[in-house]
C-alpha cells in the first residue's frame, strides 16, 4: 500500500480573495520522480494543464520545467493576482500507484474551513472539478457537514456555482455573523476529463461553428471568466 501526502502546503497570502481547490497532484511530486517538464508546484504535472490555460489567458509566457525560475513565475502570479492553491486532500492510501482520484482510500482531508477562517479575504472556491466521488467538490460537501453548513445552487450551468454562509465571530459584540462564501466546480483541467467536454451541448455547437475549436480552447474559455 502506497502512502500518498500531498508534498506541498497551502500556498494562500494574506491578500488572496479566490483559492484553487482540487485533491493531490500526481504520486511522483511526493517521490520526486519529476518528469522534464514537470514544475515542483501546486498544479505542476505538465499533464495537468492548469497553468497551460492560465498561461494562454494571461501570455505569461511561463516556463515549464524544474527550475527554482519556474516555480517563483507561478507564485508572483498568485499573489500578484490574489489567488491561493489549497487542495482539501492531505494523505491518502494507495493499492495502485497512480493519480486516481477514485484509487484513494483512507483519505485524511485538510481544514479547509479552518483556512477560510483564518484568512477572511477569500470569498470565491475555485474547484478544480465537479461532485464525482472522490473530487474537490465531493470532499468539500463531507468536510462542511461537520460544521452543518450547506452548499446553496446559484446557477445549475456548467461550471455549477454554490455559495454558503460561513458564521464568524464579531470579536467586540461576540455575536455570530455570515460570510457568504461563493463556489465554482471548474471543468477538471486533467486529460481525462476531455470525453465529458466532448459530450457538452455548448462544446458540440461551439465546434459545429468552429471545427477547430478544442477542449483546451473550451478551458480557456471556461476559466478566463473566473481567473
Amino acid at each position: 500500500m502506497f502512502k500518498h501526502k500531498h508534498p506541498y502546503k497551502p500556498f494562500i497570502h494574506e491578500t488572496t480573495t479566490k483559492l484553487i481547490v482540487g485533491t493531490l497532484p500526481p504520486p511522483r511530486f511526493s517521490t520526486g520522480n519529476l518528469l522534464e517538464k514537470d514544475v515542483d508546484f501546486c498544479y505542476g504535472s505538465y499533464y495537468n494543464s492548469l497553468w497551460l490555460f492560465i498561461d494562454n489567458i494571461y501570455n505569461l509566457s511561463l516556463r515549464y520545467d524544474n527550475s527554482e525560475e519556474a516555480i517563483e513565475q507561478r507564485k508572483q502570479f498568485l499573489i500578484n493576482h490574489n489567488i491561493g492553491v489549497c487542495d482539501i486532500v492531505e494523505s491518502c492510501e494507495r493499492e495502485k500507484i497512480d493519480a486516481s482520484d477514485l484509487g484513494m482510500k483512507n483519505i485524511q482531508l485538510r481544514n479547509l474551513i479552518g483556512y477560510l477562517n483564518q484568512f477572511p479575504n477569500i470569498d470565491t472556491l475555485l474547484f478544480t472539478g465537479g461532485n464525482s466521488k472522490n473530487g474537490p467538490e465531493y470532499f468539500f460537501r463531507k468536510h462542511i457537514k461537520d460544521y452543518s453548513i450547506t452548499l446553496e445552487l446559484v446557477s445549475d450551468e456548467i461550471p455549477r456555482i454554490h455559495q454558503f454562509n460561513l458564521p464568524t465571530i464579531a470579536s467586540k459584540a461576540k455575536q455570530s455573523i455570515f460570510r457568504t462564501i461563493k463556489t465554482v466546480s471548474l471543468t477538471s483541467a486533467s486529460g481525462s476529463a476531455n470525453r465529458a467536454i466532448g459530450s457538452m451541448p455548448l462544446f458540440k455547437q461551439l465546434k459545429q461553428n468552429n471545427p477547430k475549436f478544442t477542449a483546451f480552447d473550451f478551458r480557456v474559455m471556461q476559466y478566463r471568466e473566473f481567473f
